[in-house]
């Protein structure tokens, strides 16, 4: 089911859909038959515009900005029980290169908001979540925790989560670890609004920490592949929370 929903999801975001798209235009293209002809153009065109659409500057900043600024970066000081969550993201394994390294740009900056976070309160835990992926030697949690200590976090301090494949499971198992208990919640700055969603939906008291804001304003005229990989990022957010309404959001 995990995988079935991961394949599913891929099929709806701009890049995959055109080149499926564009797949289809050319086989259409050899028929004879005018209206398949016709159907095929029109599956050209559609490819195009969806193209040009994600990879523009005002539309990639709508779609990105309408998700990011729900919620606001964190600076209140922390009180009482003092719990940072920093959901998972992905890494790859290089040797020599140290955890930090081995970090992709979201996941770095999702940890960099959580060391912050942490920061911010007395006696904290910090815990950093993610599997191996099913190909990687270690869990990404893993890495996410030698990366912490790297920056100065206690070995002591840090919980680890190496079997949550998704948010979903990432909140069941936080759940588990400190119940109701009010908690600063790390995740990029687009998939806020579901992760909140997730963890409110269990009864938790999530307190939002984004980070990794991607909107950004450009040239209209300008077609860019880092707006289309924001635009993209932020459909596969819109189609989650549309999945979670339709399901029940943390029934799992």
């Amino acid at each position: 089911m995990f995988w079935l929903k991961k394949l599913l999801s891929q099929l709806v975001m701009p890049i995959p859909f055109s080149i499926m798209l564009l797949v289809l235009a050319a086989v259409l293209w050899r028929t004879n038959r005018i209206k398949l002809l016709q159907f095929g153009r029109m599956l050209l065109v559609t490819a195009i515009v969806v193209l040009v659409l994600t990879s523009q500057s005002q539309v990639s900043y709508f779609l990105a900005n309408s998700l990011e600024s729900q919620h606001n970066v964190n600076h209140q000081p922390i009180a009482d029980s003092c719990f940072v969550m920093v959901l998972g993201s992905g890494n790859s394994e290089q040797q020599g290169h140290t955890a930090v390294q081995q970090l992709s740009s979201t996941a770095l900056a999702r940890l960099t908001e959580g060391v912050r976070q942490f920061r911010l309160g007395n006696q904290c835990t910090l815990i950093v979540s993610g599997w191996s992926g099913g190909e990687l030697k270690s869990a990404h949690a893993t890495i996410m925790a030698q990366a912490a200590e790297e920056l100065g976090i206690p070995k002591a301090r840090i919980v680890v989560f190496t079997e949550p494949k998704d948010t979903i499971e990432e909140a069941h198992a936080l759940q588990q670890l400190i119940g109701l208990q009010p908690f600063r919640l790390v995740t990029s700055a687009t998939h806020m609004p579901r992760a909140m969603m997730i963890f409110t939906s269990l009864g938790m008291h999530p307190q939002s920490a984004p980070s990794d804001f991607i909107a950004q304003q450009g040239f209209w005229w300008r077609l860019d592949a880092d707006q289309l990989l924001a635009s993209q990022k932020s459909i596969h957010e819109y189609v989650g929370m549309l999945w979670l309404n339709i399901k029940g959001v943390a029934a799992d």
